[in-house]
């Protein structure tokens, strides 16, 4: 149901020709272009360098990249990933004595003393959270039989069980179903297909669509209809999958067998010791790198050389960190990942993952104002589940200190958006009005693959995110005199403000960008330029 959901979602906008015609016009680069003479909303990069930029000069700019490892022979990677200089490829031994040996292109955070031993899959957070403290709260029946000490962990346990049922089999099939129905609507003129007002799914089997957008509705009817009792019409589906979605969330249980410690026989680290930190590898290209590779690639590419595609920064070392499995990402692993690409060197640090809960959210916190302390700027993925981050946050968010009323001045929080105004606000998005900073291109983004001259289009806040580091890293390379938290007012304060509704990904309903994130904008480079020449002088 899963995959022929996906599938189905990915072509239903066939359902609507315009949008489909629309998207047909979008280049490949649209995220580097400018509206005003491409007519997509991209971020300027390509107007900055001709028009700003040009015959400059800039310093090299390491840019941190927490996340599944990179492929560093990819064509337009291999010439930009950075090189530790105090590090000897290969020979085995900690040459700038910091503790990590062979560190050369960055680290590995997931693997074990033998770099060909590495953690790729991993359960998820709230999984670890309720089976770790079940013994002590599944029997508790009210506030008050729960210790003041423990009162925020039992929080978090509850936090952990809600999410557990949302993750069952049952409540992701209601949810497929949901989303499925959703597409009805849209979809109405089939009957005139069908030449009668009420068919089944008999009458669908019989039917020959004449292109790709009526072979799309007969697969969404097909797969609906068959949900259901056999001779369900059309008029009487919604009804009954309504019925049938509610039956699936009543059955939703909770799971009953803790998920498999993946890291512990493969790191090998005392993990609740955070000075037990020096574990892994140097192999930074471990397991599944698509997602690494493709975040490097749009911040800094090659530039100019001839192949697949342009990085937004024209001058940095990118440094790989990999810390992010096929799972939920461990705390330790993340704050050690960020305080490493701080004493090496990094000016900003690109963080394109994230997760409901953060057990030992002090960890990262203490990372984030260690990174702080050092003027390095972090940019952080807001999220793929379309919702508001006020009430739904992906850690780690910017916000510390009792009840979250402080604030990072050198994170910032990045949710997607797409070319046209139509599709402005990714449907995927999270989003807030004081917890998301700005939006950046995210749909359809296309750069570096694994492999030697491999490329691809990919989407999420994990592509945005990587844009706003792009910029950010071309800030500090041609104007270095500017502080972290200076950038990110630059940043923030040259935006393209979107002054028409946009799309709530949570409600569908039209509402001002300014309800959605606190810039109410698209990150622009060439206003961005503008603003950082006005600030340097």
């Amino acid at each position: 149901m899963k995959k022929i959901l996906l599938l189905l979602l990915g072509i239903a906008f066939l359902a609507n020709q315009s949008h489909a015609q629309e998207m047909k016009a979008v280049p490949l680069n649209w995220h580097m272009l400018d509206y005003s003479t491409d007519s997509v909303y991209g971020i300027s990069a390509d107007k900055a360098y001709a028009d700003l930029l040009k015959n400059k000069t800039s310093q090299k700019v390491i840019v941190g990249i927490v996340d599944a490892g990179a492929d560093t022979a990819q064509e337009d990677l291999r010439n930009v990933i950075w090189h530790n200089p105090k590090e000897i490829l290969g020979d085995g031994i900690d040459n700038d004595k910091d503790g990590y040996i062979d560190d050369y292109y960055g680290w590995n955070f997931l693997g074990g003393k033998n770099d060909t031993v590495n953690v790729t899959k991993d359960s998820y957070v709230a999984d670890r959270v309720y089976f770790r403290y079940k013994p002590l709260f599944e029997n508790v029946k009210n506030l008050r039989q729960v210790k003041k000490k423990n009162r925020a962990l039992y929080d978090q346990w509850l936090k952990a069980r809600t999410i557990e049922l949302t993750l069952s089999p049952q409540y992701k099939e209601a949810k497929s179903l949901h989303s499925l129905a959703a597409l009805l609507p849209r979809i109405s003129d089939f009957k005139q297909l069908m030449l009668k007002d009420s068919f089944t799914l008999e009458d669908v089997k019989t039917y020959d669509p004449i292109d790709r957008k009526t072979s799309a509705e007969k697969q969404i009817y097909s797969i609906l209809f068959s949900k259901v009792a056999a001779g369900t019409n059309n008029i009487e589906l919604p009804v009954a999958l309504k019925k049938l979605e509610d039956s699936l969330i009543v059955a939703t249980g909770l799971p009953t067998t803790p998920p498999p410690n993946y890291r512990a026989d493969i790191v090998k680290d005392n993990y609740n010791n955070f000075k037990d930190k020096y574990y892994g590898n140097g192999n930074i290209n471990a397991g599944d790198v698509m997602h690494g590779t493709h975040v490097s690639g749009i911040i800094g590419a090659e530039r100019n050389n001839g192949l697949g595609m342009d990085g937004i920064a024209d001058n940095v070392a990118l440094m790989e960190l990999r810390a992010v499995p096929d799972g939920d990402e461990h705390d330790k692993d993340i704050a050690l990942a960020i305080r490493f690409a701080v004493d090496h060197g990094a000016k900003v640090i690109n963080m394109s993952f994230g997760k409901a809960l953060s057990p030992n959210r002090q960890w990262v916190e203490d990372a984030i104002k260690y990174a702080q302390k050092h003027d390095v700027l972090l940019v952080h993925a807001a999220g793929n589940d379309g919702v508001d981050m006020t009430d739904n946050p992906n850690f780690p968010t910017q916000f510390y200190g009792k009840n979250d009323s402080k604030s990072f001045d050198n994170m910032i929080t990045v949710g997607a958006s797409g070319a046209m105004r139509g599709d402005l606000v990714a449907e995927f998005s999270n989003f807030g009005a004081k917890s998301v900073d700005v939006f950046a291109p995210g749909v359809q983004i296309y750069s570096t693959l694994p492999g030697k001259n491999s490329y691809g289009q990919l989407s999420g806040t994990s592509m945005a995110s990587p844009v706003v580091s792009g910029v950010a890293a071309v800030i500090r390379s041609y104007f270095p005199k500017l502080t972290a938290p200076q950038v990110k007012q630059i940043i923030m304060q040259s935006v393209t403000k979107i002054d028409f509704p946009v799309t709530n990904p949570a409600t569908g309903k039209e509402v001002p960008m300014k309800s959605l994130c606190i810039s109410g904008g698209i990150v622009n480079l060439y206003n961005a330029i503008k603003l950082a020449e006005k600030m340097s002088n």
